[in-house]
């Protein structure tokens, strides 16, 4: 059918209880969706599917504690491979009609958490035929987008160019390299960790079966279902001072 874009406004509930908007976007022409919340510690966070290249991108904009000599936010930038039936369709999203927008939604279905190691950095200026929208999405965090060796190899045998990228430093070959949250010299190089969650998101479609006057059953979509996910990233960072959220508690 024709390019169809739709922007969504969902009203969700934080973990801690307390409720933010989350807006979601979907075009089909360029058969993409993206949707957008601010997390419970202020950082906005970011989720771009790009179906046409199978690629997902996440973006936190973390607000930087400036008493601490921080900058006033930080980007960071992780990109991963997008699978089928991760999230729904474009044209089905595009669909989609605000419906009681005061409604508080809470995700039907809570997916497992993901663990991800992201080995690789993404040099920014190269990535757009990666995807196209990195371009956008992650012009702050141009120093800081990151993906995995195992992402690399899906996307290098599609024929993306792999100049791109270049693998960071591991643990395993760098005994010394301490996760952040246990290095106690905030100058030096160290495993950082980020988690974020995407609150809701349409992640299935719903069929209903209906009966025609002859009997015959055909099935039809009837909705969505909702799904909450939540991601961990371990990455590189030269220096502790990049990653000051992640301190023992």
């Amino acid at each position: 059918g024709p390019a169809a874009r739709a922007e969504l406004r969902v009203r969700v509930r934080l973990p801690g209880g307390q409720v933010t908007e989350e807006s979601l976007q979907a075009d089909s022409g360029a058969d993409c969706v993206s949707l957008e919340l601010r997390a419970a510690d202020g950082a906005l966070v970011t989720l771009t599917a790009d179906f046409r290249q199978e690629v997902k991108i996440f973006r936190a904009l973390i607000l930087g504690e400036l008493e601490r000599g921080q900058s006033q936010f930080q980007a960071l930038c992780f990109v991963t491979r997008l699978h089928r039936n991760e999230i729904i369709p474009s044209e089905s999203m595009a669909k989609l009609r605000q419906k009681n927008p005061r409604t508080v939604r809470q995700a039907e279905e809570v997916r497992a958490w993901e663990h991800l190691s992201m080995d690789v950095a993404v040099n920014f200026s190269k990535a757009a035929q990666l995807s196209s929208h990195i371009h956008n999405v992650c012009a702050e965090a141009r120093e800081a987008i990151y993906t995995r060796e195992e992402d690399v190899k899906f996307w290098l045998e599609k024929g993306v160019d792999g100049s791109m990228f270049e693998v960071l430093p591991q643990g395993s070959e760098l005994p010394e390299l301490q996760r952040c949250r246990r290095c106690p010299d905030r100058w030096k190089p160290c495993i950082c960790s980020y988690s974020l969650s995407i609150e809701w998101y349409p992640c299935m479609l719903k069929y209903c079966k209906s009966r025609d006057a002859g009997g015959k059953v055909s099935s039809y979509k009837c909705g969505i279902r909702s799904c909450q996910k939540g991601y961990t990233f371990d990455y590189y960072v030269p220096q502790k001072q990049l990653c000051l959220w992640d301190e023992e508690t």
